[in-house]
């Protein structure tokens, strides 16, 4: 009975774990509804635990980690371009994404993991292009 009793908790358990983490999808776009060059959506508010998954709509792009524009402890990831890459967010915090063939264009993105995301006080410094770092700003007035 109790062997019973435990088996279905630990599938109860599982069941609740697995049905909390959400998948979302990203097109990496020419074009969009933003101008050229574009991540659709451009900004995300996920859970730790959640995937998401960066769609190559159109050939040219791939979507790639920014190291420093990442919390720490979290694994940096890097597609190939034309790939389709699915990312599970497992550490709170803001991360930069990008296109690396199109950064200078200002193709980026950022994901906020967590309820409680604050903006690190360097997180714009270094070398960001202009196009790239106007479109962070204009993502992370969503916080």
């Amino acid at each position: 009975m109790f062997r019973m009793i435990a088996s279905g908790l630990a599938l109860s358990v599982a069941l609740t774990g697995a049905a909390v983490a959400e998948d979302f999808e990203v097109k990496m776009l020419n074009r969009g509804e933003a101008g050229s060059m574009i991540f659709e959506p451009a900004f995300l508010q996920i859970a730790a635990g959640d995937t998401v998954k960066f769609v190559a709509e159109d050939r040219g792009h791939n979507a790639e980690a920014i190291p420093e524009m990442m919390p720490e402890g979290a694994e940096a990831f890097e597609g190939k371009i034309n790939e389709e890459i699915a990312v599970t967010f497992d550490v709170d915090g803001l991360y930069g994404v990008r296109c690396k063939p199109h950064y200078a264009m200002g193709m980026v993105m950022t994901i906020a993991v967590g309820d409680a995301v604050q903006m690190p006080d360097d997180y714009l410094e270094g070398r960001i292009p202009r196009g790239a770092k106007k479109r962070f700003e204009e993502q992370l007035s969503n916080l």
